[in-house]
């Protein structure tokens, strides 16, 4: 079992930028793949990004890339994604999740982003 435990949101203006904290405990967190998901009012679920269990290799969709980064401290058990540049559209609830076995599991309980224009 994993919990995952997600923060950082917030009201931030068009340009700004926010860091989110996904705290994790119940397994050893060194040893899975992280990924950061979000989804927006009347919106499916979307994939942001991952990054390996080492924090050498990271993988972003489109709309973010170049503009969020995540990261990963094994020590503290916690993954970072760094926001910037933000846009109105990138207003959604954000989500961390384990990936285990293929797929993400595990779940947070999510942060809200709100972007004004």
């Amino acid at each position: 079992q994993v919990q995952l435990v997600e923060s950082g949101g917030g009201l931030v203006q068009a340009g700004g930028s926010l860091r989110l904290s996904c705290a994790a405990s119940g397994r050893t967190f060194s040893s899975y793949i992280m990924g950061w998901f979000r989804q927006a009012p009347g919106k499916e679920r979307e994939f942001v990004g991952r990054i390996n269990e080492n924090g050498g290799s990271t993988l972003y969709a489109d709309p973010v890339k170049g503009r969020f980064t995540i990261s990963r401290d094994n020590a503290k058990n916690t993954v970072y994604l760094q926001m910037n540049s933000l846009k109105p559209e990138d207003t959604a609830v954000y989500s961390c999740a384990v990936k285990i076995g293929g797929s993400y599991r595990y779940w947070g309980q999510g942060t809200q982003v709100t972007v004004s224009s």
